[in-house]
């Protein structure tokens, strides 16, 4: 088929304006989709459940002191086993996620 390249472009803009109601109903009718996408994770944080009341709750652990195979950090202070330890400098030892 030829192509007459010094006529006038028509748009889709243009082909909307032309189409008639019917066909303009049918064709948005076939681009919805009624599934929805739920975002699970979202919803899960806005949750509450109605009459929930946990101010009275109480979480019970046991705290273990600092073992012989573990170190605090100086940077982080948290309490890594030795495998972790990166270097000592000057009795400050440093785990390997601060070095």
């Amino acid at each position: 088929m030829a192509t007459d390249y010094d006529a006038p472009r028509r748009s889709e803009a243009d082909e909307l304006a032309e189409d008639s109601l019917e066909e303009l109903k049918a064709r948005r009718n076939e681009t919805q989709s009624g599934v929805v996408d739920i975002d699970e994770d979202a919803t899960a944080e806005n949750f509450e459940l109605p009459g929930a009341d946990l101010s009275g709750e109480e979480l019970t652990f046991k705290v273990l002191p600092k073992q012989a195979d573990e170190f605090t950090c100086s940077k982080c202070f948290l309490v890594h086993h030795r495998s972790r330890l990166a270097e000592e400098v000057g009795g400050q030892y440093i785990c390997r996620d601060c070095a």
